[in-house]
């Protein structure tokens, strides 16, 4: 029985860059929408020229983000392509920017007004550094700005060290996630509207809003307590243990994260007289007050035996363990693969592309890895010829 993706009628029309606006039109592509990437001509999304590595002239890095979509090649400064964007825009669901200024957006013809007057159904996304309201909109931003403004960089890395960047754009990634949900919430709005209207709505996301989510407990913590975060390194702030510990060989992490996983984690260590009837250790709360005397000895049994033993003994008596991958280990790795979490595309000139696949893993309609990430202005001449066909 074949498939119908459950976005197969949706066409979005992504006008966007680098890694926040392709993220997000990625995830819709492999849930079946049809995404037609508009670039410019010449040089295209600038994450093209973004590396090393390069494989036979395309980047790694657009290669990760671009899979099951369409190029067309335009110059929105040409009055004929920007007619085509229209065009496109007319016949779409969903219209996707990262421009972060409204009044080059205004210039360009692009903006909210116009695109929307265009096609009421539009749902018109906006990514952007700061967003499109309030006393810093309008500025530019990039993933590394967001981390630092948003106060995770304050907090990463060790308490004594300075503030450290996530090495992956994490920014980026969740304004993307959080546009795939608003956006998929807007299209459910505007197919259900009571009044029958139809309409789509403008969606806001910036980089800095999206970062701030990642605050979470530690954000919670000061609003709700008055409490500032600090520094702690892999600690956690409220369980213990809860972080790497030393083996024989190598860190492995452990996560005690009730008081039954303690119990049974200190069977396993051969703590029952011992710490586990230590009045210092007795309660999480006691556990993280006393955190300095209690991990040395823990790690002072667990450096009798190597990685391997304990992380056996602990899976076999349910104590949360795993090991500190290198992502070589866990992109090659049995479970990940069997997750289909590494999806392969045959491309043209790189021949197999691996890259990393979706995690959202529907019962019925799965995501489908259709289309390897296109070579710039590949579909041109397809898109445009849909055009000619729609008109006669």
């Amino acid at each position: 029985m074949s498939i119908v993706s459950p976005l197969h009628k949706v066409r979005v029309v992504e006008m966007a860059e680098a890694l926040a606006g392709p993220y997000c039109c990625m995830m819709l592509g492999d849930l079946g929408a049809d995404i037609v990437k508009v670039e410019r001509r010449g040089g295209g999304d600038q994450s093209r020229g973004w590396g090393p590595p390069f494989i036979e002239g395309e980047s790694a890095y657009f290669l990760s983000v671009n899979r099951n979509k369409r190029s067309v090649a335009l110059d929105i400064k040409d009055e004929c392509d920007l007619g085509v964007v229209h065009r496109l825009v007319a016949s779409a669901d969903v219209f996707v920017t990262n421009n972060p200024r409204m009044s080059s957006l205004e210039q360009a013809r692009l903006d909210p007004a116009t695109l929307r007057a265009l096609n009421p159904g539009l749902i018109y996304v906006a990514l952007s550094g700061y967003g499109h309201s309030g006393p810093k909109a309008n500025r530019s931003g990039y993933d590394v700005i967001a981390q630092g403004e948003a106060g995770l960089m304050a907090l990463t890395g060790e308490p004594e060290g300075g503030p450290q960047r996530f090495p992956t754009p994490i920014a980026d990634i969740t304004a993307g996630i959080y546009a795939a949900m608003g956006i998929l919430a807007a299209l459910y709005a505007r197919d259900e509207a009571v009044d029958g209207s139809g309409r789509g709505q403008f969606l806001d996301v910036s980089l800095v809003d999206a970062q701030i989510t990642w605050l979470a407990n530690l954000g919670g913590s000061y609003l709700i307590a008055g409490q500032r975060p600090e520094r702690m390194g892999n600690l956690h702030p409220t369980v213990t243990p809860y972080q790497p510990l030393l083996t024989g060989d190598r860190p492995i992490i452990v996560a005690v994260g009730t008081e039954a996983v303690w119990r049974r984690f200190c069977k396993v260590l051969g703590l029952e007289e011992s710490l586990m009837v230590d009045p210092r250790f007795e309660s999480n709360s006691e556990r993280n007050r006393n955190r300095a005397d209690l991990i040395p000895r823990l790690e002072a049994i667990l450096t009798t035996r190597g990685a391997d033993h304990w992380m056996e003994r602990f899976i076999e008596h349910q104590i949360p363990a795993g090991p500190i991958n290198l992502p070589e280990h866990i992109l090659n790795d049995s479970h990940t693969l069997a997750r289909r979490m590494v999806v392969e595309l045959e491309h043209p000139l790189i021949g197999l592309v691996r890259t990393i696949g979706n995690p959202v893993h529907l019962s019925d309609t799965p995501p489908i890895y259709r289309r390897y990430p296109p070579r710039l202005g590949e579909h041109s001449e397809e898109i445009l010829a849909e055009f000619s066909e729609g008109e006669r």
